[in-house]
């Protein structure tokens, strides 16, 4: 039987990117399990997101996390990036509260919950290794990349932020889920995207000071990663994030919209709601799904940008 997706038991969503991470999955579950009980596992499910994998990451990761009462493990059926796997593990998530991180856990877990709690008085909480308003790797040459790589963001995005691409994000859920329907950047630089966008969404955003460990074994080619990322990065000013909405009432129910959306066969959606209307915000290929909604909550199909999206309540469905 799959997943409730409104099982009220389920509180946060951990969810896991790995790419080829069959060998370095059990060692970060090894950094993570003496946090377990403080994260409340009882109400926690892990989402892993195997992003087309050619070792056995799915299997490892049914292995090791197998035990815990509250965990899925999701294929992609070939490797689109890490934002596209983040993307995915956001869409299927069942906690109203979600923290993004590495498979290796190079962040430390004990920072977990403080920053899950910190989402108390903000949409998302970005993990920064930064000290002092600097970033330092342990090789020279890393941290002067680090540096120019923060400027770029900074040029392209207006994004403030020192360290943008740090492994560890939480999340409340309807923000999750509408940076993840709107965003389109599959590599690494989806984060430096997400930032954006929730600069123009006006969402609140806190920086929570974090220590990590450099694990080594990392998937990331260190020649072309750096190139794709600086090529998404100049590419996100020209971007038009638009996507397919229902326009509803402003009063459309959950319920109706979840039942809608099970009939049309599409999932992650969210309720963006205004004072005269609310807007049902679907991904970009979903047009089709969103007649069919329409038509069993008697709305009406167009698209919006993301100023049509600015100043509402977001709602997970």
């Amino acid at each position: 039987m799959p997943p409730d997706p409104n099982d009220p038991d389920i509180a946060v969503t951990i969810v896991v990117p790995a790419f080829n991470e069959a060998q370095r999955l059990r060692r970060g579950f090894a950094r993570l399990q003496p946090f377990l009980e403080e994260l409340d596992v009882e109400h926690t499910e892990f989402v892993i997101v195997d992003d087309g994998s050619t070792d056995d990451t799915a299997r490892e990761a049914l292995a090791v996390y197998g035990g815990l009462p509250h965990r899925l493990v999701v294929q992609q059926p070939s490797n689109r990036g890490k934002g596209a796997a983040v993307r995915l593990g956001v869409a299927v998530a069942r906690g109203e509260r979600v923290l993004a991180v590495d498979a290796d856990m190079a962040i430390d877990p004990r920072h977990y919950r403080a920053m899950i709690d910190e989402l108390d008085r903000a949409d998302l909480v970005a993990g920064s290794r930064a000290h002092d308003g600097h970033l330092r790797y342990e090789s020279r040459t890393r941290t002067v990349a680090g540096r120019v790589f923060n400027r770029l963001v900074r040029h392209y995005t207006g994004v403030t932020l020192v360290d943008t691409q740090c492994g560890a994000k939480a999340f409340r859920r309807g923000p999750a889920r509408l940076l993840g329907l709107l965003g389109m950047v599959d590599g690494f630089a989806y984060d430096a995207e997400f930032f954006l966008l929730a600069r123009r969404l006006d969402l609140t955003v806190l920086a929570h000071p974090v220590t990590w460990e450099d694990v080594g074994g990392s998937s990331v080619h260190l020649r072309s990663a750096p190139l794709a990322m600086i090529a998404d990065l100049r590419a996100l000013p020209r971007t038009r994030h638009v996507n397919p909405v229902v326009v509803a009432a402003a009063d459309v129910s959950p319920e109706s919209v979840a039942h809608a959306a099970r009939g049309a066969r599409v999932q992650g959606l969210v309720i963006a709601r205004g004072a005269e209307d609310a807007l049902i915000v679907l991904s970009r290929d979903d047009a089709i799904g969103a007649t069919s909604i329409a038509a069993a909550i008697g709305g009406a199909v167009r698209t919006t940008d993301v100023a049509g999206l600015v100043g509402r309540a977001i709602e997970a469905v």
